[in-house]
């Protein structure tokens, strides 16, 4: 922040150019506390590390390039909000920052299925207003590449064995969708879901951190995050939970199908925007996301990040949330998840 400092005597009839430095120095702090104010915001609803986080970088590189986007600056601001498995950050933008023109949060397909079982307390989609969803992420299965589990088969084995002895992290709690994950993979492995020993994180980012110092064994997630963390072949993945084997870093990985397990789990990721957002700026955001998604340096940069081609805006995907709200709550009260 500027700070101006000034002589007692500057307001005199004789100092008319100190009043003159006051004045611009003062209108200089304002336009650059304006411009400040004014850069996107992307807020990640978890800690570093996971799917939220590649998502808001994501936008972070790929808005930039047209600065007609942005209110002032063409920088994009992240920023972390952990807690509740992204209840704080939504209960945020629904109570102290609903008409930001330029925040958005980072949602993903879990964050739909956490409103589905009122883990949000008493919310609906209808609460924000759903600007776009930039990919699609696949579930993915992994263990550290020291791990006796070569295979999604080693580790059902072991889970049948003895579940106690097997410790899987997840993003969130039970009926959350690395949960989920594991839970259908043992359903049709014979082995009763409540058995099986959870630690509850806040995102992928804190469960691959645990598993790299073996806290626990498995890591139930998202193949956007096994790409970051992959890299440094630490951890082995075990299966994506994809119709067929998914491009580029995970490419050697089977899917949970090819080992017999008929298990598929599609991730959409996106930015939500608080409700009193006026039409203009949210229009602003739906124009420069399909306008950004048309081109190929979008499709190379969505590559890089781990994402898969999945693109919509607007009205049609407020649509879409409604319609996967609804089916996600359907599912819940199968599992006995909601009443």
């Amino acid at each position: 922040m500027l700070r101006l400092l000034v002589p007692a005597n500057w307001n005199t009839p004789a100092k008319p150019a100190r009043r003159l430095l006051a004045a611009t120095l003062l209108a200089a702090s304002a336009c650059a506390a304006a411009g400040a104010q004014a850069a996107p915001e992307c807020v990640v609803p978890a800690k570093p590390g996971g799917g939220m986080d590649v998502t808001c970088k994501l936008m972070q590189k790929a808005l930039p390039g047209d600065v007609k986007i942005a209110s002032k600056s063409g920088t994009v601001h992240i920023s972390y909000l952990p807690g509740g498995i992204g209840a704080v950050a939504w209960n945020s933008v629904i109570s102290q920052r609903r008409a930001e023109p330029d925040t958005l949060v980072a949602f993903s397909g879990g964050s739909l299925l956490n409103l589905a079982q009122g883990k949000y307390g008493k919310a609906s989609p209808a609460d924000v207003r759903w600007v776009a969803a930039v990919g699609t992420d696949y579930g993915m299965i992994a263990v550290r590449s020291d791990s006796p589990y070569k295979t999604l088969g080693d580790l059902v084995e072991a889970l049948k064995r003895d579940p106690s002895k097997v410790t899987i992290g997840a993003g969130g709690t039970i009926g959350s969708q690395d949960w989920l994950k594991v839970a259908l993979v043992a359903k049709q492995g014979h082995v009763d879901p409540k058995t099986l020993r959870f630690v509850a994180f806040e995102g992928g980012g804190e469960s691959f951190t645990a598993l790299l110092a073996n806290h626990v064994q498995v890591v139930s997630g998202d193949a956007s995050e096994a790409t970051l963390h992959s890299i440094n072949d630490q951890i082995r993945v075990l299966a994506v939970l994809s119709d067929a084997r998914l491009p580029g870093t995970l490419s050697n990985v089977p899917t949970a199908r090819e080992q017999g397990f008929d298990v598929t789990w599609p991730t959409i990721r996106g930015f939500y925007m608080g409700p009193q957002v006026s039409d203009a700026d949210y229009r602003k955001w739906v124009a420069a996301f399909d306008h950004v998604m048309k081109t190929p340096a979008f499709d190379q940069l969505r590559a890089a990040n781990g994402l898969y081609p999945f693109a919509m805006t607007g009205a049609q995907l407020t649509d879409y949330i409604q319609k996967t709200v609804d089916a996600y709550g359907r599912q819940a009260k199968e599992w006995g998840l909601v009443r």
